[in-house]
């Protein structure tokens, strides 16, 4: 058994522990360069593990060191720290708890990815970014507006053209016309940096078979797939769609102690927000879609609230897109043009021609067969609907079925909705 070597990690250093069969003693520093770094990585024994917590520059590290040892660990710092709570913190006594916890095989892992799950996140991240910044732009110019009393813009888009035009016509002071006009050039700047990350996307998903898969699902659209293909990486990982919920921080938090009630509070919002934040953001389009999501929605909202109703639904969502990516299939509610146009959007965002004018020029607009999809959509609404009823009418089962973790089970046979009735 190789000794297991612990790197407590920084911008210009690393500092190195390792325990060989005995608690894990210090070995000094070694700079974080990749001369330095490569010249450690052939100090080291093939049979050697080294662990280090999974930081801003530690993958890069992780490449260097790996093809020395026998393996490289990626350690989720928020769960070490829980496991390693000291009063007295310094880098050596980081280096040797990482050290020890490795001979321990306790370290909490950090899944890495391959490469384009990578670069998919990287992408997300980056666009996510851009879109706060848009965001915190449009308040700043409505902030302007607010404090000197000029009212809402009677534009429907307030920073398209004619909004423009109506924020040109405000007579403003010197330095807030100087404010709403550099804002304004920062949004041009934004809006081109967006549409040129989006094409980037677009190609690199246009033939991926899990982001088709996901945008049949009412409401999700290339972003929202993407962001969850990128987050979710190899859907294997994840034995249940509960411990999918569990991953994206979509499931409640509880408290219980003794032989007290369990309680059950807010969303624990772990992992990945960028993933909550698009979930929700589908779950506002979802319910407004005819379909069984839509009457979910309706359903919840009428018992706890839109918000908490949203939050569910971005629960269902995400169960359901474990579902899809495990069996392999479109969602059984799927409407056929929309999801037709979805993937016309798609193409043309990733650079594909337009089709040229002419009284067909586009067969993915159908008035006749979007109004019969729709009165599909309804009739699957409508059966989801009589579902409940007829669930809520025979009464909740007694004993652990009952429970709220479960509730949801019930009943086990007939379920209109059930995803297993697409075939």
């Amino acid at each position: 058994m190789g000794r297991s070597i612990g790197l407590d990690v920084h911008r210009d250093f690393c500092q190195v522990a390792i325990a060989d069969g005995t608690r894990a003693r210090s070995a000094g520093r070694i700079a974080t360069t990749p001369e330095q770094l490569e010249l450690f990585a052939q100090s080291l024994a093939p049979d050697d593990r080294v662990v280090m917590e999974a930081t801003g520059n530690a993958l890069a590290i992780a490449r260097i060191l790996q093809p020395h040892v026998a393996e490289v660990v990626l350690a989720h710092a928020k769960q070490v720290r829980a496991i390693s709570h000291a009063r007295v913190k310094t880098d050596k006594i980081d280096a040797k708890v990482l050290a020890d916890l490795l001979a321990a095989d306790l370290i909490p892992r950090v899944w890495i990815g391959d490469e384009r799950t990578r670069m998919l996140r990287r992408l997300v991240s980056r666009r996510r970014g851009l879109v706060k910044r848009r965001t915190q732009i449009k308040n700043e110019i409505s902030a302007v507006l607010h404090r000197n009393l000029k009212g809402r813009s009677p534009a429907s888009d307030p920073f398209g053209s004619k909004g423009r035009a109506w924020i040109a016509e405000q007579i403003l002071p010197i330095d807030e016309r100087l404010t709403v006009d550099g804002c304004l050039r920062q949004l041009d700047f934004l809006a081109g940096e967006l549409a040129k990350i989006d094409a980037v996307i677009a190609q690199q998903v246009l033939g991926d078979n899990d982001v088709r898969r996901l945008m049949t699902i009412p409401g999700i659209d290339v972003v929202t797939a993407t962001t969850l293909v990128a987050v979710i990486g190899d859907v294997r990982r994840f034995t249940t769609a509960r411990h999918l919920v569990g991953y994206l921080g979509l499931h409640p938090t509880i408290r219980q102690s003794g032989n007290g009630p369990a309680r059950h509070g807010r969303v624990s919002k772990e992992g990945s927000a960028a993933a909550r934040h698009v979930l929700v953001e589908a779950a506002w389009s979802s319910a407004k879609s005819p379909g069984p999501l839509r009457a979910f929605a309706q359903r919840t909202a009428a018992r706890r609230g839109r918000h908490v109703a949203t939050v569910a639904v971005a629960r269902k969502l995400a169960v359901l897109a474990w579902t899809l990516l495990t069996r392999g299939e479109d969602y059984a509610f799927a409407r056929p043009s929309l999801v037709r146009r979805k993937i016309r959007r798609l193409e043309l965002t990733a650079g594909a021609p337009r089709h040229k004018p002419g009284p067909n020029a586009d067969p993915v607009w159908n008035t006749s067969t979007d109004e019969a999809e729709k009165r599909f959509a309804r009739q699957a609404e409508h059966a989801y609907r009589r579902l409940v009823a007829d669930w809520q009418a025979s009464g909740p089962k007694a004993g652990a079925g009952a429970t709220p973790e479960r509730a949801s089970q019930r009943p086990s046979k007939g379920k209109a909705a059930r995803q297993a009735t697409s075939s």
